[in-house]
């Protein structure tokens, strides 16, 4: 089973793939994918959809993980990341990619067991849950590998229910 993890933003978006087989949990592929600030918005908006559309065909995932918007005092930020959100579940769902959203809380307990785990303790616990073979540059990236690990665990949990 594939994995495509989003943190999503406009600005930085933070994605890995990550993938499950043999009950043996790899991540394949991250990167903080960049938008210029100087370009339209409905370009930005353009550039992130391409790139989920050929990560998509790259890896072929069979699911979407993707962090939900926390709302933040900024309503034009959290505007524009909502705008994001959808371009990137449009493009799973175009082709027929399950959606799976996670709060930052979930992520936070999945991750850290504390619900309200800071960056820190993040980024401290991903590489001894998932084998990390790059040089991971970016909080964004970290994000996103850490919702995939969230939805792999929840997977996981269902699975051992039934």
């Amino acid at each position: 089973m594939r994995i495509i993890a989003i943190d999503p933003g406009y600005e930085r978006l933070g994605i890995a793939i990550l993938e499950r087989d043999n009950r043996i949990d790899r991540l394949l592929f991250s990167e903080c994918f960049k938008t210029p600030s100087k370009i339209e918005f409905n370009k930005r908006l353009s550039m992130i959809g391409k790139e989920i559309a050929k990560l998509i065909r790259k890896f072929k995932p069979e699911i979407l993980a993707i962090e939900t918007l926390f709302f933040n005092s900024n309503q034009k930020t959290a505007m524009n990341v909502a705008e994001a959100r959808g371009v990137i579940i449009y493009e799973a769902s175009r082709n027929g990619i399950e959606v799976k959203e996670f709060t930052p809380l979930q992520v936070k307990m999945a991750i850290t067991s504390y619900g309200r785990g800071d960056k820190k303790q993040m980024i401290a616990m991903i590489p001894k849950l998932i084998n990390i073979e790059k040089k991971v540059r970016n909080d964004d990236e970290y994000d996103a590998i850490g919702v995939g690990i969230t939805c792999l665990a929840s997977i996981r949990s269902v699975t051992r229910h039934m």
